[in-house]
């Protein structure tokens, strides 16, 4: 399997386990599985509401002895109503204490928007703050001094865009170390990738097939499968692979992390077995024209009447 390296010469694996949408009742059980069965990469986020189910696993693996916390990376994420400089450190000791941490090895400020300390997720335009309010560079200096701290090794963010990135970037020296964004065949963001890796920053793909379990509200009347797509079907075939694994691969093939999410024992296995594929130049000339700008989490959630988060992707 490939490995990112990071430039204190720290590596992640790139495939990992996601936990977004994995139920309480079941997180825990799929992260055991996948700890017992050669992940070495979990992605976490306060959000998903599941980090104490999280850490029961790490708990009850680590103290086996089999595994190692040292010989794990884990990923979290601040939410956005912990955007204020005095919410960012004690949101992180939550998450640390929820999963049942010392330090976490990245950090990621989970969307260039911010929320009131008491909303959860808004109904109203009132219940954001503004980027004038709460500037992004003051959540980052926060991230700056939790790993000054030794409460994380690394930071970064998630869901920025090329020209948010450059805001963010002119006002520090201590350049993102990570974007974590939606990334598949349907939406291959070249120029975001090129972007990044002249600026030494990795990136983590989220959504990797498709999310077809994200909530109905999410989804758009019209939208395509990418497990269903008969290229990859195609491609799938020919390789005796799963089209997830397919899709799997392409991401960790093209020097992207890639974190799908299961709780299904066999697909876990199955998902960390991508790396044993290898797509072939036609394979990946063929995924190429599949690119459509076409996104499963679109942001329109944070689109609400009178607020300033419109089109928060640049699009």
């Amino acid at each position: 399997m490939k490995k990112l390296k990071f430039k204190n010469g720290d590596t992640m694996d790139a495939i990992g386990l996601g936990t977004w949408k994995s139920e309480k009742g079941k997180v825990t059980e799929a992260v055991k599985i996948a700890l017992n069965n050669g992940y070495k990469h979990i992605d976490c986020a306060a959000t998903y509401g599941n980090e104490a189910e999280v850490g029961e696993a790490f708990s009850e693996v680590f103290k086996k002895g089999d595994v190692k916390r040292e010989d794990i990376w884990v990923t979290s994420k601040l939410w956005n109503n912990a955007h204020k400089k005095e919410d960012v450190i004690p949101a992180l000791k939550q998450t640390l204490k929820d999963l049942q941490l010392d330090y976490l090895d990245l950090y990621l400020m989970h969307w260039p928007v911010a929320f009131k300390p008491d909303v959860g997720f808004p109904e109203k335009a009132e219940d954001f703050l503004s980027l004038e309010e709460v500037p992004l560079i003051e959540t980052w200096n926060e991230m700056v001094k939790a790993k000054e701290q030794g409460l994380v090794k690394h930071i970064g963010v998630s869901n920025f865009s090329i020209p948010t990135l450059e805001s963010l970037m002119k006002d520090t020296d201590y350049i993102p170390e990570m974007n974590q964004v939606e990334l598949h065949p349907y939406l291959q963001q070249n120029k975001l990738l090129e972007f990044c890796s002249k600026n030494g920053i990795n990136v983590t793909a989220y959504s990797p097939l498709g999310s077809g379990d994200r909530p109905d509200e999410m989804k758009a009347a019209d939208e395509k499968s990418l497990l269903e797509n008969p290229v990859i079907v195609k491609i799938a075939k020919k390789h005796g692979a799963s089209a997830g694994q397919i899709l799997i691969k392409w991401s960790e093939q093209r020097g992207t992390a890639v974190i799908p999410k299961s709780t299904n024992e066999e697909r876990i296995k199955q998902n960390l077995m991508s790396a044993g594929y290898q797509l072939d130049e036609d394979d990946m000339k063929e995924i190429a024209d599949l690119d459509y700008h076409f996104r499963y989490v679109n942001g329109k959630f944070f689109e609400l009447e009178g607020n300033s988060y419109e089109n928060i992707y640049d699009d």
